[in-house]
């Protein structure tokens, strides 16, 4: 008996011993996978700082709401405006007024009281207030505005320190990056709507004046002004604009970049005005067509048609022909990338310009200057006369034709009446010329339906009045 327990239990030891030896050394390791929503596809590669959302997670926007919502304001803007007039308002002769009420919305953006928001939001207004996000009103005064970019900037007199967003980099915003609308659509004070960027230097004008943020976050009526931030909370652009034939949103809305807004109200704190850089030249954006049409191969990039004289881009060398691909580290694809970055420049800023010139990319510096021309109706570019061109005409003040309206009936108007470039328009309706801002002024503060008359000295150096109706 005492033998056969021996034996058994030698027969189990030497099993126990066969097992973990086969274990260790032979058996192939396996590993049980337990969680497989972070196994990555060898075919995609994925960088560690880029923040990718699990299916099961969500963006937090709780803290950049809190914190946004308490820095934008209720504007309130009131408006008067021709009213119905009745039999005893014809008899006394007056023009009967009633005040209308237009609200929007703003962002404080120091604590001392400085609000940015839109320019159509307090148009015409007789009299602003503004309403914080904790039930305080005060009355606002405009310090100033920009109407070429729809930004406006406000004062107020508050007596604590208030809440501010802080400015982010419009520039780094991404396509597809999560964003948030903070407002007052429909006088629904502290609203915030989510949604992503669907695309960046967005022109609505089609004359390439607008480079706009379009993102698929709701706004509405009253939304204009408000800001649109990131996730971190910092603001990335100004709510301005929505695409609809119904009046409210359908599904896009477009917001002016920060940067560009801050310029603006940088500007107008410095100076009181918006001071402008340009590179000096004109043309337009390629495509295939225009690329045909131009016998070039690019595709995409800036044509450059003409450069302007004494500018930035002429002193560098720029020609017609030149395509322009990149400012600084911004691809230029359209006129609204091009228009949109130097929008955020000065006069005296330094761009790097990359450019191709028949099939051979350069680069140059150029040095940014104020803008000196405009576009003017019924004649067509305009720009600072010189001294020499002054003498030259006979001319005491003035500003030079540098280029004809391209309409055809107006220059066919010109052409038969001896006028060419070079010529220099000294008075509009009896105003006195000295400089290009005169000439747009004029227009600008023209009745609708009052006639133009311009004075000009033409080549031979004779006064002539042309009258337009």
């Amino acid at each position: 008996m005492k033998k056969i327990l021996t034996l058994v239990f030698v027969s189990a030891l030497g099993g126990m011993l066969t097992l973990g030896a086969y274990k260790l050394y032979i058996e192939e390791e396996k590993t049980l996978i337990v969680d497989t929503v972070e196994k990555q596809s060898g075919l995609i590669p994925t960088t560690s700082n880029t923040a990718v959302y699990k299916p099961y997670e969500t963006p937090d926007f709780t803290t950049a709401a809190e914190n946004t919502v308490n820095a934008v304001v209720h504007v309130k803007n009131v408006t008067l405006s021709r009213g119905r007039m009745t039999f005893e308002d014809l008899f006394l002769g007056r023009s009967p007024q009633r005040a209308q009420l237009g609200t929007g919305s703003g962002v404080i953006i120091t604590p001392d009281g400085y609000i940015i928001t839109n320019n159509h939001v307090i148009d015409k207004s007789q009299e602003l207030s503004v309403t914080l996000n904790n039930n305080k009103t005060y009355k606002a005064e405009i310090v100033g505005t920009d109407p070429k970019t729809d930004i406006a900037l406000l004062k107020i007199e508050a007596d604590e320190a208030l809440p501010v967003v802080t400015f982010g980099d419009s520039d780094n915003a991404k396509i597809g990056e999560w964003v948030l609308a903070v407002g007052n659509p429909f006088n629904l004070t502290s609203t915030v709507t989510a949604g992503i960027i669907s695309a960046k230097a967005r022109d609505l004008s089609g004359d390439a004046s607008q480079s706009f943020i379009q993102t698929d976050a709701a706004v509405n009526p009253g939304n204009s002004g408000g800001a649109l931030v990131n996730t971190n909370g910092e603001l990335i652009g100004i709510n301005t604009a929505i695409s609809s034939q119904t009046g409210s949103y359908v599904g896009y809305s477009f917001a002016v970049p920060s940067n560009i807004a801050r310029k603006v109200v940088n500007d107008i704190m410095e100076f009181g005005n918006v001071q402008n850089g340009i590179l000096g030249v004109l043309g337009g954006a390629l495509n295939s067509k225009t690329a045909q049409d131009l016998d070039v191969e690019d595709t995409q990039g800036f044509y450059i048609d003409s450069v302007t004289e004494d500018s930035g881009a002429e002193k560098a060398g720029l020609q017609k022909g030149d395509i322009i691909k990149k400012i600084d580290n911004v691809i230029i694809s359209k006129f609204a990338d091009l228009s949109g970055y130097l929008n955020t420049k000065s006069p005296g800023d330094i761009v790097n310009v990359s450019y191709s010139r028949d099939g051979d990319l350069k680069s140059v510096a150029i040095t940014l200057v104020r803008n000196t021309t405009a576009v003017i109706p019924l004649i067509g570019e305009i720009k600072n006369a010189k001294p020499t061109d002054l003498k030259k005409y006979g001319a005491k003040h003035g500003v030079k034709i540098v280029a004809l309206d391209s309409n055809a009936q107006i220059a066919n108007y010109w052409k038969q009446n001896g006028v060419d470039k070079g010529a220099i328009i000294t008075k509009i309706n009896g105003i006195k010329i000295i400089n290009v801002d005169d000439a747009v002024k004029a227009f600008k503060n023209k009745a609708s339906n009052e006639p133009v008359i311009l004075e000009l000295i033409n080549a031979n150096g004779e006064k002539e009045s042309h009258y337009f109706r």
